[in-house]
């Protein structure tokens, strides 16, 4: 029996279905974790064949402009990782900006539905 394939959700805004019922439906193990922080403790014991995770882009943060920069840091000791982005259309400009420093493998834009996730997912 071939091994399940294991996937990383980072909620942190949501606004979306609850996809976990379809991460599981396309044969994945998901975890669900809601800030940078609790993925990243979670990518100390485990790592995922694909991780879905919100772009948040932020103008106050000290030292970057979004969230996933700092996971990006951390997938980088991971290559084998896929990262799907789910992000807002307004923000799709610092978005672009960001995919240029770090590596997104799909991206899809809000909003997010069930069909989008399972076509971006199903080929794994």
């Amino acid at each position: 029996m071939p091994e399940r394939k294991s996937l990383l959700a980072i909620i942190e805004l949501g606004g979306y279905p609850n996809l976990m019922p379809v991460y599981q439906r396309l044969g994945f193990d998901a975890d669900l974790v809601t800030t940078q922080r609790k993925a990243k403790a979670w990518l100390k014991k485990k790592q995922p064949d694909v991780i879905v995770a919100e772009y948040n882009f932020q103008t106050d943060f000290r030292d970057r402009s979004s969230n996933l920069e700092t996971l990006a840091a951390v997938l980088q000791r991971y290559p084998g990782v896929r990262l799907l982005v789910l992000y807002p259309p307004e923000h799709e400009a610092s978005f672009r900006q960001c995919r240029e420093h770090h590596a997104v493998w799909k991206a899809i834009p809000f909003p997010v539905t069930e069909q989008k996730i399972e076509q971006a997912l199903a080929l794994l």
